[in-house]
């Protein structure tokens, strides 16, 4: 869709940033993308900084962003399993112990001076942290809220997610949670400047910016319990609560 100028946005031709703070590879359980690849397609497709946040997992992360490919900005997170949903982990290098109590999770993430969001909030068929009320106290930890998610297709939940955010003055992302490279540079956040640091992300995330709401295609979604099979018989599978990647299960 078209990108709607907002109101204080950047004079015409001030640099911008194409971001997409969500999206998987190949060391996710639920992904067969390699890192590198996804990060060439993203580039491709306009993207000039992308987040891949691996369930519980940064290795994908750091080995695309060791390739240096050019265009593009790896930042390495990971999407972290608390004990009451998911959670964005930015600007980490070490993964996140799984199943944490989400004010526990936070406090790890903020140990390695990452940034910290909140994904698919309201995704009632996903680890989505808000959907109970008695969480609604980590709005205040969060450094952002995914207003848009293009792989949502329950009926208001993006709509439900940036009104949250709106109300409560937290910066909303559009993110595409990619899971296959078909599906990377569906949605976007365009940010000011270059936000590869995070405090330049925090400063660009404060100020206005534009959400590019694509969708994400269907097909990626048809396949996941056959992605999911494939990464299994490979050994790569979910992350029991109460451990770390790399550690013995």
């Amino acid at each position: 869709m078209p990108l709607l100028q907002r109101e204080g946005w950047p004079q015409e031709g001030a640099p911008k940033a194409f971001v997409d703070l969500h999206s998987h590879s190949s060391s996710s359980f639920d992904s067969l993308s390699d890192p590198i690849a996804l990060t060439r397609a993203a580039a491709a497709r306009g993207i000039t900084h992308l987040a891949i946040t691996d369930h519980d997992r940064v290795d994908g992360a750091q080995r695309a962003r060791d390739a240096q490919i050019p265009g593009i900005t790896v930042l390495v997170g990971s999407e972290v399993r608390t004990r009451d949903g998911d959670m964005i982990a930015l600007f980490i290098e070490r993964p996140i112990k799984v199943g944490l109590p989400p004010a526990e999770a936070i406090a790890a993430i903020r140990e390695q001076g990452g940034l910290v969001g909140i994904p698919h909030p309201f995704d009632g068929t996903r680890g989505s942290l808000l959907l109970k009320e008695e969480h609604a106290e980590l709005i205040t930890l969060v450094d952002w809220i995914e207003g848009w998610n293009a792989r949502l297709w329950t009926p208001g939940g993006n709509a439900r997610a940036a009104a949250l955010a709106a109300t409560h003055g937290i910066p909303s992302v559009a993110s595409s949670d990619a899971h296959s490279i078909m599906e990377i540079g569906n949605a976007a956040t365009v940010l000011a400047g270059d936000p590869s640091t995070p405090a330049l992300m925090r400063a660009a995330l404060a100020a206005p910016h534009e959400l590019i709401t694509g969708r994400g295609a269907l097909l990626a979604r048809l396949v996941m319990p056959f992605v999911k099979v494939i990464n299994a018989a490979r050994g790569n599978q979910r992350i029991k609560p109460g451990f770390t990647y790399g550690e013995q299960e």
